[in-house]
């Protein structure tokens, strides 16, 4: 079954810029491929280019491994044969001019309505000169502009880097990606509490207690170390992913689903967010990493970071929000928990099991499986009156339509073919997060060692308490029949 028709949308000329890199190996060339294959996205021709030295045929190899190794399906010859007439090679070292040529070839090929989308695959310190390369080639009119996180390091970096972007491209251009936001379940967040008459009307601080986003990873840092360095876990994840996962579950209902809307309340979220307290901000560096190559021995950075973040408005005034992120852990998960005030008394004896297994909680899966569930408490069959942990359970597989779910980095690109911001963010956004980030970045606590394998320093206990962590614990998915 396929997807639903997309809206109608004229021609694209894609310049990829980073094509040799490794996120255009393992998502942006089979994801491009994926949709010209399922004519989800409008005809297009694919200009890539990079540092590299290549020409076409050279990198049209390249990019069918890419495509091997990292679609989601075995490609056909006739598929490949197919995809690799709309890709053309250039390499960043030619100049601008021989760009704008490659680029005007295809436009011609296209027709007079075509546009341009620039996906920056690129360092951030490469940004400003690939947005002035695209200046001097004169691929700015009729243009939208796809940039990769991080947007900056700090306040004063993102201003300047905003400011820089802005003397070339308009906001309504500039499409910042967060590829969290482009995932199936993090989306079924808003039909979840918009489109419910279930939860929408207790979810706020009389019936919440809190709420964990919980994304800790078991990946290393795979070679990545000196880039690592640089950035740590709090810029590389949290304020780039996490936040915005935050802003979702924290929203006001938007006024329409129209992307507008959706930056007005999820930028209202943003503006309502309490500067960080470094004492409520546990930073931990995993055991080893001092002596991986790149890094140095006195290194300060963080591979692991929880903290508590706080709403000061009306709907969670009161309800804290936890954080937690980090690499070398337990295991990958992507949890969002949101426990629920329990009964102001109760008339159960004690042992019954009442509260024993904590409050009731909603989880949302954000992995790609996408599950949610929902539990309770209720009577443990047989005489006496005994409770147990119950849950409802959804499983996207469960559906009929799993079959149509995009990945994250198709969707994004889709939604900007289509002029569609709603799950980017916006300079006004990025901006107020770093403001809130300056405490911390300013007087960041000292990171505490953890072993690889764990689920962080010891002290994200006390960060949480009396609450505990949701993760680990054992939830058992019911398996599709």
């Amino acid at each position: 079954m396929g997807q639903d028709a997309p809206p109608q949308t004229d021609p694209h000329v894609v310049v990829l810029f980073g094509a040799t890199g490794d996120l255009a190996k393992r998502k942006l060339i089979p994801g491009l491929f994926y949709l010209s294959q399922h004519l989800l996205c409008p005809n297009m021709r694919i200009v890539a280019t990079s540092l590299d030295d290549l020409d076409t045929e050279q990198f049209r190899t390249a990019a069918k491994e890419a495509v091997h190794s990292f679609g989601r399906k075995q490609l056909t010859p006739d598929e490949w044969a197919a995809f690799e007439k709309i890709v053309t090679y250039v390499p960043q070292g030619k100049g601008p001019g021989v760009l704008a040529e490659a680029v005007a070839e295809q436009q011609t090929e296209l027709g007079p309505d075509t546009r341009l989308l620039h996906y920056l695959s690129v360092p951030p310190r490469a940004a400003t000169i690939v947005v002035k390369t695209l200046e001097e080639a004169g691929l700015v009119k009729n243009a939208r502009i796809i940039m990769e996180k991080p947007f900056g390091t700090d306040l004063a970096s993102a201003v300047k880097l905003n400011a820089a972007i802005h003397e070339v491209f308009d906001e309504s251009q500039i499409f910042r990606i967060d590829h969290f936001l482009g995932k199936e379940p993090a989306q079924n967040i808003l039909a979840f509490r918009f489109a419910n008459g279930l939860f929408e009307p207790i979810w706020n601080r009389n019936f919440i207690e809190h709420i964990q986003i919980d994304v800790p990873e078991s990946l290393t840092l795979e070679g990545r170390a000196q880039f690592y360095e640089q950035t740590g876990a709090f810029k590389d994840m949290v304020v780039t992913h996490l936040f915005q996962i935050l802003a979702f579950m924290a929203m006001e209902p938007p006024t329409e689903l129209a992307p507008q809307a959706i930056s007005i309340e999820k930028n209202k979220v943003f503006r309502s967010m309490k500067p960080l307290e470094p004492a409520n901000v546990v930073r931990g560096q995993v055991r080893g990493y001092r002596e991986e190559p790149g890094v140095s021995p006195e290194s300060d950075t963080e591979t692991f970071i929880a903290l508590k973040a706080e709403i000061g408005n009306w709907r969670w005034a009161g309800v804290p929000f936890y954080l937690r992120t980090g690499k070398y852990l337990a295991a990958g998960q992507r949890i969002i928990s949101i426990a629920f005030r329990e009964p102001p008394s109760s008339m159960f004896p004690a042992g019954s099991g009442i509260g024993a297994h904590g409050p009731n909680h909603l989880t949302f899966d954000l992995a790609d499986a996408s599950k949610m569930s929902l539990s309770f408490y209720g009577k443990r069959p047989g005489p006496g009156m005994r409770l147990d942990k119950l849950s409802l359970q959804f499983a996207m597989q469960e559906t009929d339509r799993v079959g149509d779910v995009l990945e994250a980095y198709e969707r994004l690109i889709l939604d900007a073919m289509h002029g569609d911001h709603t799950l980017f963010t916006t300079s006004e956004g990025i901006e107020r997060l770093w403001e809130i980030s300056q405490p911390l970045l300013d007087d960041p606590p000292p990171v505490r060692g953890y072993d690889a394998g764990s689920w962080g320093p010891n002290a994200i206990h006390q960060l949480i308490a009396p609450r505990a962590w949701r993760l680990p614990f054992e939830r058992v998915w019911r398996a599709k029949k």
